[in-house]
């Protein structure tokens, strides 16, 4: 497995017997892993499987069965990337405006604080979307709303990240950003949990998987589970844990 900080600040999180039922189907049934302290683990499966709703589990948005742990570390903040975000592009919003409403704990019609302006800029720095930031949030591409939601999930910086295939309508540069500015987090000692569908993305920077199909397929370290036979059959309908 991947070597990753284990003097990091960020927390491990335990999924134990976790099961979802949502108008008499169950979405989730006795999912059960672990994600250790400082690592990147990621969530494959098929679409439908119960990846997002897992995460929102974790976020407290559904109503499950089951105990989900956060054991934190030094600090107990969380930053969450969704994998769309439902947004009227009409409103009169800029990008700094943007990330001065999810981001600030002022009231909107503040102007953030200089301190708030500076970690707000220095985010959308980090993921490329600076030069954007007096452009109406509603005119981005879906590439650069990933990018922007990324850098509010950035400030600050997370102990606790969870994404939703975050590199959903980025090209092939973003998505090396994206990766880049994941393994940087794990190694400062952030836990980042993230939904993903390139296996080989997986391969190269998670230290951790687990495939979800309603239940646990499999979980461990990439290296040892994402043989060919359990890529190749990890799509079924069917596949799911002895």
């Amino acid at each position: 497995m991947k070597r990753f900080s284990r003097y990091a600040s960020g927390p491990s999180v335990h999924f134990e017997n976790v099961r979802l039922r949502l108008g008499g189907n169950e979405i989730l049934d006795n999912v059960t892993f672990n994600v250790e302290r400082g690592s990147i683990h990621c969530l494959i499966g098929p679409n439908g499987g119960g990846k997002t709703s897992l995460v929102r589990c974790l976020l407290g948005q559904m109503p499950h069965t089951g105990t989900i742990r956060v054991c934190w570390g030094e600090g107990r903040i969380m930053g969450y990337v969704p994998q769309t975000l439902d947004f009227d592009d009409a409103l009169p919003m800029t990008v700094a405006d943007f990330m001065a409403v999810i981001g600030g704990a002022r009231p909107a019609f503040l102007r953030p604080r200089k301190e708030a302006r500076r970690r707000f800029d220095a985010a959308l720095d980090r993921v490329g979307m600076l030069g954007r930031r007096d452009h109406p949030f509603g005119s981005l591409s879906g590439g650069e709303h990933q990018r922007v939601l990324l850098a509010q999930a950035l400030s600050p910086k997370p102990d606790l990240l969870v994404l939703d295939e975050p590199a959903n309508g980025l090209d092939k540069s973003g998505a090396a950003t994206m990766q880049a500015i994941i393994e940087d987090l794990s190694g400062a000692g952030t836990t980042v949990m993230v939904i993903h569908h390139d296996l080989a993305v997986v391969r190269d920077m998670a230290h951790g998987v687990t495939c979800i199909n309603q239940g646990v397929v499999f979980t461990g370290d990439p290296a040892a589970e994402l043989t060919p036979e359990r890529i190749l059959n990890m799509f079924s309908a069917t596949a799911r844990a002895a």
